[in-house]
């Protein structure tokens, strides 16, 4: 029962930008209140808005979609609720207005068709949302610059040559996406009409924003779970009527499998399960079909398997019998980790001490403190960080044990520490566009270098990988240099010819940029030739 409850509120949960939503569900889940019905309303030709996007927006947010409800009753918690989806919605799916901005307006103050287009900065003028007078974008901009909520989307178009803006056909801007909306068209307790329009980068995204929107809060318009559509008239001509699924909702017919039929008994036993997750069923054809009506709601089901898993999600995990499946296999450790597993051993036992730091770190901790710039790393770089400690992935296992020393400088010398764990560089030839390479990374901290404790190793670990010390079948080091090593105390690994790693003497600079103050030896290479 504990884990059917936890289950179903991570479901919920993963529907739930707002209060509304969540209750609506838990109502329809517990079968007090019927699933909605949504509806979209399309006006009688030449009554309806419509919303023109220019070909000048194409290089900067070329996407646009728009509703209106009609009719709708706004208390103060309704209001605020509306206010705080819009935010939610933010910074989620539009992934902090980089994919899709949101923008809401009393329809009653402005007069259609609306037109979405790209101006010069100077050539933008008005009101911003709660402010006194007018601004031009450029000043907008310097405006926000203090802003503690707005300044983070500045960034966006600002150094655009042309800034959007959507205007109503009297030149009354309504808003600059993605910064700011017009004072004009402020929403208020006593809106009647709301028209939403979503822009972006993301057609897929922007329609599922719409569809968000308008589901969630057309409960409360006087004919309640109704929509009316808007057309938007794109610039080759073509257009289209938003939103795209609330209408019927898109209907899928699933197949049923055996087991599945077997456990919840019934075709019928499934689709009312379904039902009661929002996904509105019934059996069709010979019984052995279910067609299944997936609402705007639900943009989250993009597969039959997605079907399934909320169906067993409530049905209950703990109520499905288990059961000795039918094909008989043996699970097998991955050779590179079980090679990975022996060499921490043997690693411990020469007396090092196994550390684990972050797989992501700072652009300067692989870079600018290894003497290196961030374009000859190759590295993964994050395009939304959190915090500037998580910039990139680790292309080298080295800044993390130097932190580690760092951070234990008061602990008895020497420090000798080892990691063996995933580096990440870019690869084109990769499906991801990235690959995973497994490294040995040894560092000895003391008084003296100890190059020769790291040499000896260097020795060990290829002792216990059977590894001769020749340069035909074995392995050989030469001289070398890095930017992260003193000049002529670096030394280049060779196996069987093939440049594996590196071991040396830290340079003076790398050791002082990790705040560090004695000399230290360190060695890191590539340990997937030997699997």
């Amino acid at each position: 029962m504990q884990i059917r409850v936890l289950n179903l509120i991570r479901f919920l949960l993963s529907l739930s930008f707002c209060r509304q939503c969540l209750v609506r569900g838990l109502q329809v889940f517990k079968e007090r209140i019927n699933l909605p019905k949504f509806e979209k309303i399309i006006p009688a030709e030449g009554e309806g808005q419509r919303l023109i996007v220019t070909e000048q927006t194409a290089q900067i947010r070329p996407h646009a979609v728009a509703a209106v409800l009609r009719n709708i009753t706004f208390t103060k918690d309704r209001y605020d609720s509306f206010i705080d989806l819009q935010e939610k919605l933010h910074q989620n799916i539009c992934r902090k207005r980089a994919l899709v901005a949101i923008g809401t307006h009393d329809l009653d103050t402005i007069t259609g068709p609306f037109t979405f287009t790209a101006k010069a900065p100077s050539e933008i003028k008005f009101k911003p949302l709660n402010q006194s007078k007018e601004y031009t974008a450029s000043q907008i901009m310097d405006l926000y610059r203090t802003d503690s909520h707005l300044r983070h989307y500045l960034h966006l178009i600002e150094n655009k040559p042309r800034y959007p803006v959507i205007y109503d056909s009297n030149g009354v801007v309504l808003s600059m996406p993605p910064i700011i909306n017009g004072d004009h068209t402020k929403i208020s307790l006593k809106t009647r009409n709301v028209f939403i329009e979503c822009t972006g980068t993301d057609i897929t995204k922007a329609k599922i924003v719409l569809d968000i929107m308008v589901t969630m809060f057309s409960e409360y318009c006087e004919k309640p779970f109704t929509v009316e559509a808007v057309e938007v008239v794109h610039p080759n001509g073509k257009t289209h009527i938003y939103p795209v699924s609330t209408a019927l909702g898109d209907l899928c017919v699933l197949r049923e499998r055996a087991s599945l039929t077997q456990t919840l008994e019934t075709p019928s036993s499934l689709a009312k399960l379904l039902t009661r997750m929002c996904l509105k069923s019934h059996v069709t054809g010979n019984g052995n079909h279910l067609e299944i009506e997936i609402p705007p709601t639900r943009a989250d089901i993009i597969h039959a398997c997605d079907i399934v898993e909320d169906a067993a999600i409530a049905y209950g995990y703990n109520n499905i019998q288990m059961v000795i499946p039918k094909t008989y296999t043996i699970a097998n450790q991955l050779p590179l980790n079980k090679l990975t597993e022996l060499l921490r051993l043997d690693l411990a036992a020469a007396g090092f001490t196994e550390a684990l730091t972050f797989a992501l770190c700072s652009q300067e901790d692989i870079a600018d403190k290894l003497g290196t710039d961030i374009s000859a790393t190759n590295a993964v770089i994050i395009a939304n960080p959190k915090t500037a400690e998580f910039q990139v992935a680790r292309t080298t296992l080295l800044p993390g044990l130097l932190k580690t020393i760092a951070a234990n400088r008061k602990m008895p010398l020497p420090l000798k520490l080892f990691e063996i764990s995933d580096i990440v560089v870019k690869d084109p030839n990769a499906d991801v566009g990235a690959k995973n390479y497994r490294h040995l990374c040894a560092i000895y901290y003391n008084k003296s270098p100890g190059f020769e404790i790291i040499h000896g190793l260097l020795d060990r670990v290829m002792q216990v990988l059977d590894v001769p010390p020749n340069e035909e079948n074995g392995y050989t080091i030469k001289a070398a240099e890095g930017t992260a090593f003193f000049p002529g105390r670096c030394a280049e690994v060779f196996v069987k010819g093939q440049s594996v790693g590196k071991l040396g003497v830290v340079h003076p600079d790398v050791i002082t940029k990790f705040e560090l103050t004695m000399p230290c030896s360190v060695l890191e290479i590539n340990i997937e030739p030997f699997v």
